[in-house]
């Protein structure tokens, strides 16, 4: 469905993204995982040409993205922001409504359409598509983006760390929510995070980049139990060490300041295979929550 091959990105002498190389199946979400300045957000962009790379190829349904004006790419793909980015002068239904209407679908199409994505997204249509962005929560907002992503019906889904600035209960509400909607329409999803759980709970594969590099794909459990480095392993044992201070804190044996003994020697967590974590497996759905 989606295959870089190669691609390369560079800012004069900054090499951002330094030949990647990997195909996303039709049906499957891969995340993107690393840290601040690890290429993961220029290379998503480049899938849907926000960024243009400097060589290499990439292709979705077997052509060159580079053959299709990018306005046209843009529309046929969904994007979900950070930042969220509704314009504020518009109503939610006119924010939803942005690229079919650009499209040239009927007044009736297109209201029918922002009315079935309230819904898909949980927030009832009556309430919600009057009013403006600035009258809705952050979880509210963040479902707004996913419906505006979803108008035009596109089977490619781009999502740039879109639940990353939402208090935990919300998170975890609309991570659940997304894979719900993602199963039910069968959804091809690139998804970027830096957060290692996020990865686990969401992904079918995770693509660990690091420098500009892909460091290494595979299941959760795949990487946990054969990390190709120490930054592999490090970041796929975050969890449990975490787990276990929690649980050291709850338990009353950390002590003041939460110390848990770490001596930052972590030669045995390299273990984290031993988890029963199932990628791109919740809990249960929740029905019509507004966060």
């Amino acid at each position: 469905m989606i295959e870089l091959q190669k691609v390369t990105k560079r800012h004069g002498d900054l090499l951002a993204v330094d030949g990647v190389s990997l195909r996303v199946e039709p049906g499957e979400l891969l995340v993107l995982l690393g840290g601040s300045g690890s290429g993961k957000t220029t290379t998503l962009k480049m899938i849907n040409r926000l960024i243009e790379p400097t060589s290499g190829r990439i292709l979705l349904d077997g052509r060159d993205v580079a053959e299709t004006p990018p306005h046209a790419l843009r529309r046929s793909i969904g994007y979900v922001f950070q930042q969220i980015g509704l314009f504020p002068h518009l109503t939610i239904a006119e924010n939803i409504a942005i690229t079919p209407s650009l499209l040239g679908w009927a007044p009736a199409r297109i209201r029918a359409r922002v009315d079935a994505l309230l819904d898909l997204v949980e927030l009832d249509p009556a309430a919600i598509r009057d009013r403006r962005p600035d009258e809705l929560s952050g979880g509210q907002a963040q479902r707004v983006g996913v419906a505006r992503a979803l108008a035009a019906e596109p089977k490619v889904m781009l999502l740039d760390e879109p639940f990353g600035a939402l208090d935990p209960l919300t998170r975890d509400r609309l991570q659940r929510s997304f894979l719900r909607i993602r199963r039910q329409l069968g959804l091809t999803a690139i998804f970027v995070t830096h957060d290692m759980i996020e990865a686990i709970l969401l992904g079918d594969r995770i693509a660990v980049m690091g420098r500009g590099r892909l460091l290494q794909v595979g299941t959760a459990r795949e990487l946990a139990r054969a990390p190709v480095d120490d930054e592999v392993a490090q970041l796929l044992s975050t969890p449990q060490r975490q787990a276990r201070r929690v649980e050291a804190l709850l338990g009353g044996e950390g002590g003041e300041g939460g110390d848990d003994g770490d001596d930052g020697d972590h030669s045995d967590d390299g273990a984290a295979g031993d988890t029963d974590v199932s990628p791109g497996e919740a809990p249960g759905e929740t029905s019509k929550e507004t966060p």
